[in-house]
């Protein structure tokens, strides 16, 4: 299969372990023009680790970044995962950023493993099901360096076929709460961890069935990253007539099942859910806007 990004090495590399890295998506200098404000925003002083009150802090939104003409590398290996644009609904960046600045320095570091706290599937917003169309692909972007022991994300690079089983198991569909969606038991399935290091630019692009946590920044130099999903147009299927037309995504899905296809049928109804996190960004984002507020509109 031809890709517009992705290297047959890559695209097998997201089938076995469910996940790519596109490298240099976009450079220092257009990364400045979006984070350039997040001191500000937050109300912190970036010399000044005394001013640092919160260890990481998942910030609103306020300006949307369309990545076709921002990072037209990373949209064009989007594509090639989940079987080309016409699958995808309207896909933009925006700068809520993932803040980490000291998570875990309180104590030594400890690499990825099934005994790391917080591990998770992406999604409050919606019931999960095996086809869920709501995350076609999770995202990270990274808008500062990220260095090892640095507060990168760890990645549970197995973890597709546990959850994959898991939920087409669950065909009445399963709320994304940890005392529904069982991540701690399904992630003591997994072996293979990584951490997701890299430069300014760097994009790490997903499954949505990988497991994976904010790993601890004992080094204490902050790190800026985002996680915009993909959102799909319609489910995914895993019974396509045309085995050519499964997607890398699909793919995936079906090799963590260890068959060829799967017919997949939802007996419970989509729901879209209403995090709590939205009513707390809501009051986070008029904060933010006194903040920049003072400094831009009234200089000193």
């Amino acid at each position: 299969m031809d890709y517009q990004v992705l290297t047959p090495q890559q695209a097998e590399q997201f089938v076995e372990r469910g996940y790519v890295v596109i490298r240099g998506c976009f450079t220092r200098a257009a990364a400045e023009e979006y984070t350039s404000t997040i001191w500000t925003r937050l109300g912190y002083v970036p010399d000044d680790p005394a001013t640092w009150s919160e260890p990481s802090v998942h910030m609103p939104s306020h300006r949307e970044i369309d990545i076709r003409q921002f990072a037209p590398k990373a949209w064009g290996a989007v594509c090639d995962l989940v079987g080309g644009a016409q699958r995808i609904h309207p896909y933009l960046w925006n700068d809520a950023f993932i803040v980490n600045l000291w998570q875990g320095a309180d104590r030594p570091w400890q690499p990825a493993s099934p005994a790391s706290p917080d591990w998770h599937k992406d999604g409050d917003f919606f019931r999960h099901f095996l086809d869920s169309p709501e995350q076609g692909l999770l995202t990270l972007v990274l808008w500062s360096d990220v260095r090892h022991q640095g507060g990168a994300t760890f990645v549970a690079a197995d973890s597709v076929g546990p959850v994959a089983r898991f939920l087409a198991e669950h065909p009445e569909g399963v709320r994304p709460e940890p005392a529904s969606f069982p991540w701690h038991e399904l992630v003591k399935q997994c072996s293979d961890f990584m951490e997701a290091i890299g430069e300014v630019g760097d994009v790490y692009l997903l499954h949505p069935f990988i497991l994976h946590a904010k790993a601890q920044n004992v080094l204490r130099v902050p790190r800026f990253i985002t996680n915009p999903p993909v959102h799909l147009i319609e489910p995914m299927r895993f019974d396509r007539p045309d085995p050519s037309e499964f997607s890398l995504v699909e793919r995936a899905v079906l090799r963590g099942l260890g068959v060829d296809r799967y017919t997949f049928t939802p007996s419970g109804p989509r729901e879209k859910l209403v995090p709590h996190r939205v009513a707390l960004q809501r009051s986070m984002k008029r904060a933010e806007r006194d903040r920049l507020a003072a400094v831009f509109e009234h200089p000193e």
